[in-house]
């Protein structure tokens, strides 16, 4: 009798997904970032970067998984405190966790990115515009010039966001980090956030363009303070952000 049962409504919209991706979420987020890009260059010169940042950038990223549809259920941002500038660093598994990040941790961030992306019509142009950091990752001493230039003119309350790993993960492992963030946040003495986003990975995996509708989990985990280190200080800071940022993907239960 099994070949008479009919299958629950999850199995139909997942059997029928790839329509809904192809024909719905594609066309709105090429739609979206294209208009937003826009939206945001004219915000950033006319008003301000910050309001560019918060009302389009911003926006961009809940539309993103809304239409994907991906819930986002983000722990730990109630404690934050908002009106301070974090460095921001987060694992990386998926293109998937910049929307996710971006949109719904509730912080105004500038993302360090990497240079190819100043290629990409319409993107560079809002990207630039709304300060976010094009860094050559083979160019060490043009990275740190770049990011030391922005965490200069960076505002109260504005933090920068970093994917430690420098790329994203394949297998799911956490990778090695890189001393970037952690030089910054020493030497600017701001505090380090470790963030770990959990299930991104099933959503859209890396090198791929296959997507399943799910839930992404956000792990705020409490600030790292930086007052008082030095450099001799960073592989330790390093390491420690890195073990918390792995206890959440190794201990946080799926939802």
């Amino acid at each position: 009798m099994s070949e008479f049962l009919i299958p629950s409504s999850r199995a139909v919209w997942l059997r029928l997904y790839p329509l809904w991706q192809w024909l719905v979420f594609m066309p709105v987020a090429v739609l979206v970032t294209l208009v937003g890009a826009v939206l945001a260059v004219l915000l950033a010169v006319l008003v301000s970067p910050r309001l560019a940042n918060l009302y389009v950038a911003v926006p961009w990223g809940r539309i993103l998984t809304f239409f994907a549809p991906i819930r986002v259920v983000v722990e730990g941002a109630d404690t934050l405190d908002r009106s301070r500038s974090y460095v921001v660093v987060a694992n990386h598994q998926s293109q998937f966790d910049i929307p996710v990040i971006y949109g719904h941790c509730g912080l105004d961030l500038r993302w360090v990115m990497k240079a190819e992306l100043r290629k990409v019509p319409f993107v560079a142009q809002g990207c630039r515009a709304i300060g976010h950091i094009f860094v050559d990752r083979s160019n060490p001493e043009q990275a740190r010039s770049a990011v030391n230039a922005a965490v200069a003119r960076l505002k109260p309350g504005t933090g920068i966001l970093f994917f430690p790993e420098g790329t994203r993960s394949r297998s799911g492992r956490l990778l090695d980090f890189k001393k970037g963030a952690f030089r910054v946040a020493i030497e600017q003495q701001l505090p380090l956030l470790p963030v770990t986003v959990i299930g991104s990975r099933d959503v859209m995996p890396a090198d791929s363009l296959r997507m399943t509708p799910g839930t992404v989990r956000v792990l705020i985990h409490p600030p790292v303070e930086t007052a008082n280190l030095d450099l001799k200080d960073l592989r330790r800071i390093s390491d420690q952000t890195r073990a918390t940022i792995a206890s959440g993907l190794e201990q946080a239960p799926r939802p």
